[in-house]
């Protein structure tokens, strides 16, 4: 399934000032409804983690991570996805089980999947 991705730095900045966020020690989570029925994905990764093949690693593993699990997701949400600085030495495992973790705290997961 393709991912339909969140590009326009005014997009990342309304979901800054206007989203509902949620941390962990490897990610923070920012959402926002949208009305386009489906979930939009954004992932910053600082040059502070590392260079280009660090933060593109981590990139796509949280796009796999999204891509794997977006059926657990409930829709129409813009989502957008911070790594810190720990997400750089954490396993895919990690990444997926911090992802899920605050989805759930964040409301993100359909009720089937709450655990």
């Amino acid at each position: 399934m393709k991912i339909v991705s969140i590009k326009n730095n005014y997009e990342f900045r309304r979901l800054y000032a206007k989203g509902e966020r949620i941390g962990s020690s490897r990610m923070v989570i920012y959402r926002r409804r949208n009305r386009l029925g489906r979930n939009r994905l954004g992932i910053t990764v600082s040059t502070k983690l590392g260079k280009a093949v660090h933060r593109n690693k981590i990139r796509r593993r949280l796009r796999e991570i999204f891509r794997i699990n977006t059926d657990k997701l409930n829709s129409g949400w813009d989502i957008v996805v911070v790594a810190k600085q720990k997400s750089r030495y954490s396993t895919y495992s990690e990444l997926e089980k911090d992802f899920l973790m605050c989805c759930q705290r964040i409301g993100l997961l359909t009720e089937g999947d709450n655990q």
